[in-house]
């Protein structure tokens, strides 16, 4: 364990550049592996969970090779010409790694071994494991569909027709990536809008897929199989699921003024920025451009009055992640703050909507947990209490970087009991904080 006390020290001053988007992180490797060539990658996040893609990537014949910081080297082997891996496939804390993963090796004549950390074996994978199943994979899960697991992919698989359950670009990717290897047309039908990285990068590298949305907004995202990728240099913009806790900071503590360069705000994830700024947030765009096909801009931020709103469930998949910042910046607003639609977080690295509750209450915040949702009374700009003690993170990066923005509005400072998991997504961000406040 490696506890630490976050505590109020005064505005947040300068520029930042945040490290490189996750999600888009995972895919670039990913389809990389899969196109006959060389690619070249820019701004990869450097994090476990994206260095566990990596290395099951290695395992499975391609070659991917660190060149410099934030620059990386894949020779790809192609679709359909992945090798059965000699040992089990470690996913540390990654779901995003182990579901998109799955759906590749759905599709391929080889069988992997899941594992992953004590975290990410209690995180159900059933959502993904049914829709592979149906296009022929074998899958040998612990009990509840949980890790460690054993699939055996399908040669060749069936294309199906799938409509998501709820929504999740984590499992609609599963399916499209299993797609690409298998003959024929798969489609996966799409109610309620999820981060489209992965339609973005597949057609990127030349994969035959066509996205049409019908009257009402349902998206209906169709890839033909047997697909030949191309090689790419890939840029990737800044993660805004990490720019999330500087934003939320800056913000909330007195005197601040930062700009977050280089974020990425595909509509599909910018919902925090819309709800920030729907609570009187002053949060500017500038510069804004395209950088690999994802629009990008700098984003000036100065401390703000908050006011508590209801959160319209309808954005919730653009801001899954950056709900426990949001619910940091909702604890000092004025007035209160409801979230609904929230169930997706009850099964991330923790149960989030319990353990933040929990964490707020232990702070000072007065808090409602409901089966969905979070409903907040703002302390209207005042500091919070802070803790005596140190919260329980439940080894969550998100949970242990939202507590530690919440130390910086505080009286006496709140400790977190484990800063080691931040490693998994943002390896840099206490040193980034502390250079925002010094």
């Amino acid at each position: 364990m490696q506890p630490r006390r976050f505590r109020p020290s005064g505005p947040l001053k300068g520029r930042i550049r945040v490290p490189g988007d996750k999600s888009i992180s995972h895919r670039a490797i990913m389809l990389s592996a899969l196109a006959v060539g060389e690619s070249r990658i820019s701004g990869l996040l450097e994090g476990e969970d994206v260095l566990a893609t990596a290395a099951a990537m290695r395992a499975m014949g391609a070659s991917v090779e660190r060149i410099d910081e934030g620059q990386w080297r894949v020779h790809g082997v192609g679709a359909g010409a992945l090798l059965q891996p000699r040992g089990p496939l470690d996913m540390g804390n990654s779901g995003t790694s182990t579901r998109l993963l799955m759906g590749l090796v759905a599709s391929h004549p080889i069988s992997a071994s899941f594992v992953g950390d004590a975290s990410l074996s209690q995180r159900p994978m059933g959502r993904v494991i049914e829709p592979l199943t149906r296009m022929g994979a074998q899958v040998s899960a612990s009990e509840g569909g949980r890790l460690p697991l054993i699939l055996r992919g399908a040669s060749p698989a069936v294309p199906i027709t799938y409509r998501l359950p709820v929504a999740s670009a984590q499992v609609k990717s599963a399916v499209l990536l299993a797609g690409l290897n298998t003959p024929g047309i798969t489609t996966v039908i799409e109610p309620v809008p999820t981060r489209d990285h992965s339609e973005r990068m597949l057609k990127g590298f030349g994969a035959d897929l066509d996205v049409t949305v019908e009257a009402d907004g349902t998206r209906v995202i169709a890839i033909r199989g047997e697909a030949e990728l191309r090689p790419q240099a890939i840029d990737v913009p800044g993660d805004p699921s990490s720019a999330a806790f500087f934003l939320v900071a800056a913000l909330l503590v007195p005197g601040s003024d930062i700009v977050i360069e280089n974020v990425g705000l595909n509509p599909t994830r910018a919902g925090l920025v819309t709800a920030l700024r729907q609570m009187g947030g002053a949060i500017e765009a500038q510069n804004p451009r395209e950088v690999g096909g994802e629009p990008v801009a700098d984003l000036r931020v100065r401390h703000s009055a908050l006011t508590g709103i209801d959160v319209d469930p309808a954005i919730a998949p653009s801001m899954i992640d950056e709900f426990p910042a949001l619910f940091v910046a909702a604890a000092l607003a004025s007035g209160t703050t409801t979230t609904s639609g929230l169930d997706e977080l009850r099964v991330k690295e923790s149960d989030r909507l319990a353990v933040m509750a929990t964490a707020l209450a232990a702070a000072g915040a007065r808090i409602d947990e409901r089966e969905d949702g979070l409903v907040i009374e703002g302390t209207g700009g005042d500091p919070l209490p802070g803790t005596p003690d140190a919260i329980a993170t439940h080894l969550d990066h998100r949970i242990a970087m939202s507590m530690a923005i919440a130390g910086l509005a505080s009286r006496q400072g709140i400790e977190v009991d484990d800063t080691r998991p931040i490693a998994t997504s943002f390896p840099v961000f206490e040193a980034m904080l502390d250079g925002l406040v010094a």
